[in-house]
């Protein structure tokens, strides 16, 4: 799975490790997606429809879309698009949680390729860890209320798998490091399920909003 750049600079710029947090109380920095992201969905709750298709069309959100096709469901792009046309915010709504629950996914499936590899030693394993979660959190929190509002069980599931996550990459008692970084791979690895199972149940046609060709 290649990483698109938007997400690559996710990581790199992730500095020393953040402070332990709770999921729900850590609110991760925006990058140009997440702030493209959040423009278009103000513009939609204000009714703007055509504010909103506007900063879609012209900005990296968009883009990543794109660069992410071939992961995503097909005509997700497209069904933004045509949903934003057509002034229906609840299928803009279900479209987004799509494609933010799906890099989300990527990322918690790339993070679990990289801590398997068996040269990897213990303190590696731990940084990309801390800077994979930060990466996830900073995507699926976009989106979270999204998907406990449609399943409240892939909601709690997904934020329990991440408290449990940072339990391996945070320091122990007395500031030592983590005993076993390796066990982060299993709630990583019920993330990107949870999250697959998610997608899947929620990428059902609307019937409200057919998808378009782009002009």
């Amino acid at each position: 799975m290649i990483l698109a750049p938007a997400v690559f600079v996710t990581l790199l710029t992730v500095g020393a490790p953040a402070p332990a947090h709770h999921v729900g109380a850590y609110v991760p920095k925006d990058n140009a997606v997440t702030t493209n992201f959040k423009q278009v969905k103000f513009s939609v709750q204000a009714a703007k429809f055509d504010v909103a298709l506007r900063l879609f069309e012209t900005g990296p959100l968009r883009a990543e879309m794109r660069t992410h096709a071939a992961s995503l469901p097909p005509g997700l792009e497209d069904g933004t698009r045509a949903a934003l046309a057509a002034g229906d915010g609840p299928e803009v709504e279900r479209r987004l949680m799509i494609f933010f629950a799906a890099l989300s996914r990527d990322l918690a499936l790339e993070a679990d390729r990289r801590i398997a590899r068996v040269d990897t030693t213990a303190d590696t394993r731990v940084a990309i860890g801390r800077k994979f979660l930060e990466a996830i959190w900073r995507y699926y929190n976009l989106v979270d209320f999204a998907v406990a509002t449609r399943d409240s069980a892939a909601s709690v599931a997904v934020r329990l798998a991440f408290d449990e996550a940072e339990t391996y990459v945070k320091p122990a008692a007395g500031g030592t490091a983590p005993a076993d970084p390796t066990g982060l791979r299993k709630p990583l690895q019920r993330i990107a399920q949870v999250l697959s199972t998610l997608i899947e149940s929620s990428s059902m046609p609307s019937s409200s909003t057919p998808p378009r060709r782009n002009s």
